[in-house]
């Protein structure tokens, strides 16, 4: 088994990564850090530990994520490395490029494995996209269209997401899963071009992003804000045999906070009003319908993490590809 320790108990800790490890008879989730709250309450087979360095003297765990706020990112992940152990930190991964590939260099010099919690590539959504493209469902891939809206006018009462400091804003936290993405389905784009925003009164970071990556043929554009709030659609792709247009987002995050777990009858099945409409042609037949999301399931990032510590098996996740993320990001801030 591996034996885990989740450095952080907010939304990432407590909801999207406890029940997966918990859920998974590889892992041993045996201690959780938090000052504020007690997991024991949510989880209660699980210590409570109160600092990193409680849990970097214990020789049993071989497995930190850290699960705290960005900014602490680089430093904590290059302790756990530095104590042998192996990291699995949430995104973003690191502020910059340069950060980044000084870590990936540190994980191979001390033997230890390094991963990125980039879960959304196993969304519903997601899933059902790559489906559509890989079987060239609508010919060859023109344009593609990503968007992660949501509707908070309101600060975020964590002080610590709303404060300027490296890794913050909505690029780093959003962006962060439409640039993976967009690399998993097309990789390194040939230019970049972006713009941050900030909309919300009072706001000291940024809250909206347009970026726009050429891929040549493929033009892709990201987009993001915290106050949209009548929905529109999460992916429009359009190619040459035809359209794929899909609102709603992976239903998982929502079922982990309700209680349904991974595993649970329904968990992960996202209801049939979300399926994405597609208007192709098969076979020289005119097709228009809906198509049927393929279920979420974050699963096999977790599964290959202990496959990949215990057996050697190659990551599921590509720093490099992590990397690229971050030298677009980059670029973006630069302008």
């Amino acid at each position: 088994m591996t034996t885990v320790a989740i450095l952080g108990f907010g939304l990432s800790g407590r909801y999207l990564q406890a029940p997966f490890f918990l859920a998974n008879p590889n892992f041993r989730l045996k201690t959780i850090v938090s000052n504020t709250q007690n997991p024991q309450d949510i989880y209660p087979g699980v210590q409570k530990a109160t600092s990193l360095e409680a849990v970097l003297a214990d020789p049993e765990i071989d497995l930190v994520s850290v699960a705290s706020p960005n900014e602490t990112h680089f430093a904590y992940t290059q302790q756990c490395l530095r104590a042998g152990k192996h990291v699995l930190t949430e995104k973003p991964f690191t502020p910059t490029a340069a950060e980044a590939e000084e870590l990936i260099a540190l994980a191979k010099q001390v033997g230890k494995h390094l991963f990125v919690f980039q879960n959304r590539r196993w969304d519903s959504d997601f899933l059902t996209v790559q489906k559509v493209i890989s079987e060239g469902l609508i010919g060859e891939v023109l344009s593609y269209e990503a968007h992660f809206n949501r509707y908070k006018p309101v600060l975020n009462p964590k002080k610590w997401k709303e404060t300027i400091a490296p890794g913050n804003g909505i690029l780093y936290d959003l962006g962060a899963h439409t640039l993976d993405q967009a690399i998993v389905l097309f990789g390194k784009p040939k230019s970049v071009w972006g713009q941050t925003f900030t909309q919300r009164e009072h706001s000291e970071v940024d809250d909206a992003f347009d970026v726009r990556l050429d891929y040549g043929k493929i033009k892709v554009t990201l987009k993001s804000s915290l106050l949209v709030r009548e929905d529109t659609p999460r992916y429009i792709i359009q190619g040459t045999k035809g359209s794929f247009v899909k609102y709603g987002i992976d239903v998982q995050e929502d079922h982990l906070k309700a209680g349904i777990m991974p595993g649970m009858p329904g968990f992960g099945i996202e209801t049939e009003a979300n399926w994405a409409t597609i208007n192709t042609e098969v076979g020289g037949l005119h097709l228009r319908g809906r198509i049927e999301t393929l279920p979420g399931n974050w699963a096999p990032l977790f599964q290959n993490m202990h496959e990949v510590i215990s057996a050697g098996q190659a990551p599921l996740i590509d720093m490099q590809d992590i990397v690229e993320q971050l030298r677009v990001m980059e670029a973006v801030k630069a302008v």
